[in-house]
């Protein structure tokens, strides 16, 4: 019995762990069968019952996304882009009234003193992204700040 999987005679013991195989996590709990010897019983994580696939192993940690950051200070007429697909945008205005335009949007002018983020709660294997490009143009007398980050 040792080594099988499916229901295995005796009672569960409270030894168990989270495993990974080609199809990725499911929960391995050691039993005894009434003449001691040991087998296991695959479920996936809610419990329902789980052949293994492939390769047996240990689940490797999750990698974290790396993060890529930027920072821009415009003084004066200029632009500032930044591309679809950031994980957050900030801006700070400290002087003037400088513009942003969100994707095909219109520009809006924006007041000295006026802070912004824009972001989404979580991005990795869920792919959230915010999905328009930000152009933020300076005028004369401008003077703001811009910060983004992305997954890379």
């Amino acid at each position: 019995m040792a080594g099988t999987s499916g229901s295995v005679a005796g009672r569960p013991d409270l030894e168990y762990e989270i495993l990974c195989d080609s199809a990725g996590a499911f929960l391995r709990r050691y039993v005894l069968d009434d003449t001691g010897t040991l087998g296991h019983i695959d479920t996936t994580l809610d419990g329902t019952p789980y052949a293994a696939v492939g390769t047996v192993q240990r689940c490797s940690a999750p990698t974290a996304p790396l993060i890529d950051s930027t920072l821009q200070r415009q003084t004066g007429a200029g632009n500032v882009t930044i591309p679809a697909g950031a994980r957050s945008v900030t801006l700070v205005v400290y002087g003037g009234s400088p513009t942003v335009a969100i994707g095909a949007g219109a520009a809006v002018a924006v007041v000295a003193g006026t802070s912004l983020t824009w972001g989404v709660d979580t991005g990795g294997k869920s792919g959230e992204s915010l999905q328009d490009a930000f152009v933020f143009t300076g005028v004369a007398g401008s003077d703001f700040l811009v910060s983004s980050t992305r997954e890379i």
